[in-house]
């Protein structure tokens, strides 16, 4: 079992991003899948969380109305849509799941500044 990320990168304040995560070994929609992120010098913290592959989302209130998490289950896959991005979203990206153990991905870096 595992989770890959992509999709991040460089972009200005006020630009979007969407990231992906791809399960693997697991049905995705079957669990809960998260989003997290961590800025550098700083603890990893939730970013948003969805339930039973869409029926419920939850959010950061630092993201709320800006993110959106979503899952596509002939994909397997959860993405993470961030748009109006500022600099404060700056950091490493990880997609986690809790299959009978902890599962990380390997993060994917999202760095926005002008």
């Amino acid at each position: 079992v595992q989770l890959v990320e992509s999709g991040g990168g460089l972009v200005q304040p006020g630009g979007s991003l969407r990231l992906s995560c791809v399960a693997s070994g697991f049905i995705f929609r079957r669990y809960t899948m998260s989003w997290y992120r961590q800025a550098p010098g700083k603890g990893r913290e939730l970013v948003a969380r969805i339930f039973n592959g869409g029926n419920s989302t939850n959010y950061a209130s630092s993201v709320k109305g800006r993110f959106t998490i979503s899952g596509d289950n002939g994909r397997n896959t959860v993405y993470l849509q961030m748009n109006s991005l500022k600099s404060e979203d700056t950091g490493v990206y990880y997609c986690y799941a809790w299959v009978n153990t902890e599962l990380w991905g390997q993060g994917t870096q999202v760095t926005v500044s002008s």
